[in-house]
């Protein structure tokens, strides 16, 4: 058990009233009570009037309804708040002190409920601290002038407003207590002549300005009925707007421009900014209601050809100048500066004037004259940029103004653009087809004609019944086809094709006519191969590459008249540019040029040189004129080059570098196609040389020439030393036809061609030389033939074709040596870096079997060049 004991306890045993814990607790009545921010919320729908009364209502609700920001938010609506200027008048106030702030605190909330208006304290202005008591106006009669401070101040209340954190709601109600009075009075009377607006203020100025502050003063009625109320307010302001449009387009009308017109201009500036007074100086402008007076579209077009007389447009275009700075002085002396007239005054003469005279006139010459039309449009339009940008601005246009001048033309004529671009390129397509398809058909039936005359006295029929002796005349063809005729009188020289202009004449014949047609039929398909061939030079023509580039440059300047405008309209204006450039390379380029030179070329295949009897000394006739064809493609291409970075290039229509560019690619296509047609035609007229080279060898080299041994004549019995009739020949013929092509070609097609006439060259002397019979004394003249050759190759300047040629120079050396030392001839044989590496040991094994002793020293040499190692067998 413990020991501890029990220690009393004070207070004796709780009592046992169970009614004490109820008359200790306290009874707590409750009320609804809506959260601040519902409250906040309604008062936004109430108007200031009623934002007053609940201010009345506690002091609670008063800090809610006189909340700053409230009343910047009325402010705003009226549009007289400007937060920038609040922002710095509240950076520059440094503040109350802290009892200044408990004053005022305990001024503004010591008051509530019906005492509120009591309470109010005036400024020293004379207004209540609440600033929502009315001013008293005097009435004036309406002739009269105001000198009322009252009626001063309500003309400038907007003016009057500061934007002042902290004075929101004393500024609203400096002017709620200048334009309430008017503004209820409209509301209940309505639109009458009879307002207290116009009662109290005489001059319509006056009136103007106290109707444009009570439409920005109603956007702070948000209550219920705004709608009626600022509706009667428009229907009041309509009313003084109508009297005051009447007085401004009198004034237009009677011409008093700088009295009554400029009143009332000012006038509506005013009360609205003037907005239907522009819309009427511009709708019912004389410009527009007088536009009959400047012309009329039969006075610019030629009644008889459809012609557009341009001259006539720009008389037009005058007349309608003189008259713009006419209503420009208007405009200048009636209007405000601040209004913005010159751009929508623009627009009307471009929309009701310069576009309905111009569709009119398009319209018509599209049906009569597509070609008129083409240049009316580009000619028009170039009139009116300088037309509009000879036009003079008013004081107010600012720097847009060219601008502004530019937008309007491009309305005028964006709906005739892509028309007029697609028929200009159109245009150009059918005028080249027309003109290359006319040279072309000339020239057929000029060959039409040539093969039925030549063809008119060959009796076929006698041919079919003796098919031998048909068959005899193709065997001996090289012999006897052409000596019937070849020696015929020349008939005058023809000319290159038509002369340059709009339109071709027929190319002059090129046959050799004869006096009689030929008799048999193989003379006459071969004096119809003689016509083709002299032909050649006329297969196109440098007269009709002038008129296709004239006609290209002529479209093209036109079309490139309105890359000057931005947007869609110059873009596509570029690419119809660069269309033309193309159509022009199609038209001349593949279809005169490249095909011409397709027959050309076929004219060369055909050609056989052994069949003509008679030569031209300069060269050999068909590739002479080829290459005086390749001279002339050669003008037609750098025509095309001067065009392209003239008209292109320098205008800056195409990019040379853009090798995307149509123009560009275009370009490329047809230089390469050119170069492909002449390296062509050179390859072919390389081998009708060499077949002249051959023929001049096989006529012209003598076997007495290298051979003299074998002549009877005693003459002959001296060594001729001197270069070869046949020799001189060949270089005559292959350097004049070389030196056609300098300066018509590129340096790396010329040397192309000079390397493979070269080399070619270099192959027929050696099929020449192994039919031949060489002896001792022949030697020197072969000596001296390849010496000629030799000085002729190196005027070529061309290191590769001098080897070839210096070794032939040591090839003639082994004709030189004598017979009795076929030790020596068998080591040159043998030495393969004497001929420079171009013959081989074998090869020129089987030139020295060509010497006219071979029979005595060939078996010799042969022992020789086995002793030295040398097997050619």
């Amino acid at each position: 058990m413990s020991k501890f004991k029990k220690v009393p306890v004070s207070g004796g045993p709780p009592r046992r009233d169970i009614l004490a814990s109820l008359k200790m607790a306290s009874i707590e009545i409750s009320k609804p009570v809506l959260p601040a921010e519902i409250m906040s919320s309604i008062l936004d729908h109430l108007g200031p009037i009623d934002l007053i009364r609940m201010a009345r209502v506690s002091k609670k609700m008063q800090e809610m309804a006189y909340d700053d920001t409230r009343w910047v938010q009325v402010l705003k609506r009226i549009g007289c708040w400007n937060e920038l200027e609040a922002r710095r008048g509240a950076e520059k106030t440094t503040g109350p002190t802290l009892p200044e702030k408990a004053e005022r605190y305990q001024s503004a909330h010591t008051v509530s409920g019906p005492d509120l208006d009591k309470s109010a304290l005036s400024d020293r202005n004379g207004y209540l601290f609440d600033g929502f008591d009315p001013i008293s106006l005097s009435m004036v009669k309406p002739s009269e002038g105001s000198t009322d401070p009252a009626q001063d101040k309500a003309l400038m209340a907007l003016n009057l407003v500061k934007s002042t954190r902290g004075q929101a709601r004393q500024e609203y109600g400096k002017l709620h207590s200048v334009l309430a009075p008017f503004y209820e009075d409209i509301v209940d009377s309505g639109g009458s002549i009879d307002n207290l607006v116009f009662k109290v203020y005489g001059e319509p100025e006056s009136q103007a300005r106290i109707l444009a502050q009570l439409q920005a003063f109603a956007k702070s009625d948000v209550t219920e009925g705004w709608v009626e109320r600022r509706q009667r307010l428009n229907t009041a302001v309509s009313l003084f707007e109508t009297a005051a449009i009447r007085e401004f387009r009198n004034g237009y009308e009677s011409d008093d421009i700088d009295d009554l017109m400029r009143r009332y201009a000012y006038v509506l500036w005013t009360l609205n900014g003037a907005g239907s007074a522009l819309s009427l100086f511009i709708h019912h402008n004389h410009l527009v209601t007088r536009k009959s007076g400047f012309g009329n579209i039969t006075d610019c077009i030629d009644q008889l050809t459809g012609v557009i007389k341009l001259q006539h447009t720009q008389a037009y275009l005058t007349r309608l100048g003189a008259a713009y700075n006419e209503e420009i002085s208007i405009i200048d002396r009636a209007f405000p500066s601040k209004l913005k007239v010159i751009s929508p005054f623009l627009s009307k003469i471009g929309k009701d004037i310069l576009s309905p005279f111009f569709t009119a006139l398009f319209d018509v010459l599209h049906r009569v004259n597509i070609e008129s039309y083409l240049k009316a449009v580009s000619g028009t339009f170039v009139q009116c940029m300088a037309f509009m940008q000879d036009l003079r601005p008013t004081q107010s246009s600012g720097d847009d103004f060219y601008d502004t001048v530019t937008c309007v033309i491009s309305e005028v004529y964006e709906q005739h653009i892509d028309f007029y671009l697609a028929e200009e390129l159109d245009f150009f397509k059918k005028a080249c087809d027309a003109r290359v398809g006319d040279w072309d058909r000339q020239l057929s039936e000029q060959a039409a004609s040539t093969e039925s005359f030549l063809m008119s006295n060959v009796n076929r029929q006698a041919d079919k019944n003796d098919f031998l002796s048909s068959f005899k005349k193709v065997l001996m063809m090289p012999v006897n086809i052409l000596p019937n005729f070849a020696s015929k009188p020349n008939p005058p020289k023809p000319g290159d094709g038509p002369a340059a202009g709009d339109t071709a004449t027929a190319p002059k014949t090129t046959n050799r006519f004869l006096p009689e047609a030929p008799t048999n039929e193989l003379s006459a398909k071969a004096a119809i191969m003689n016509s083709k061939l002299e032909g050649i030079h006329s297969l196109f023509s440098i007269e009709v590459a002038l008129s296709l580039v004239h006609a290209a440059k002529t479209s093209l300047e036109r079309a490139a008249e309105f890359v000057v405008l931005d947007g869609e309209y110059g873009v596509a204006a570029k690419h119809q540019c660069a269309a033309i450039f193309v159509a022009l390379l199609n038209n001349l380029g593949h279809r005169h040029v490249i095909e011409g030179f397709d027959k050309a070329v076929d004219h060369l295949s055909n050609y056989r040189p052994r069949e003509q009897r008679e030569r031209d000394k300069s060269g050999v006739e068909p590739l002479v004129t080829f290459l005086e064809l390749v001279n002339v493609g050669d003008l037609i291409l750098q025509m095309v080059d001067v065009f392209y970075e003239q008209e292109l290039v320098g205008s800056k229509l195409t990019d040379r570098n853009d090798f995307l560019d149509p123009a560009v690619k275009g370009k490329k296509r047809f230089e390469q196609m050119l170069d492909e047609r002449v390296a062509a035609g050179l390859h072919k007229g390389i081998d009708v040389l060499m077949e002249e080279v051959d023929y001049i060898l096989a006529t012209k080299q003598p076997a007495t020439d290298f051979n003299p041994e074998v002549s009877i004549n005693p003459k002959r019995l001296t060594m001729d030393v001197n270069t070869s009739e046949a020799a001189i020949a060949v270089v005559d013929v292959v350097s004049s036809h070389t030196q056609m092509l300098i300066g018509s070609t590129d340096k790396s097609t010329l040397d192309v061609f000079n390397q493979e006439v070269g080399l070619r060259l270099f192959n027929a002397l050696c099929k020449h030389l192994k039919r031949q019979r060489i002896s001792v004394e022949g030697s020197l003249k072969l000596i001296s033939d390849m010496n000629h050759y030799l000085k002729f190759i190196q005027a070529l300047r061309n290191s590769e074709l001098l080897l070839y040629f210096r070794s032939l120079q040591e090839l003639a050396q082994i004709y030189l040596i004598d017979p009795s030392d076929a030790k020596e001839l068998a080591s040159i044989i043998a030495d393969g870096d004497r001929f420079y590496g171009i013959l081989r040991a074998e090869e020129v094994y089987e030139f020295a079997k060509r010497r006219a002793d071979w029979h005595l020293v060939g078996r010799s040499v042969e022992r020789a060049m086995y002793g030295i190692g040398c097997n050619v067998m």
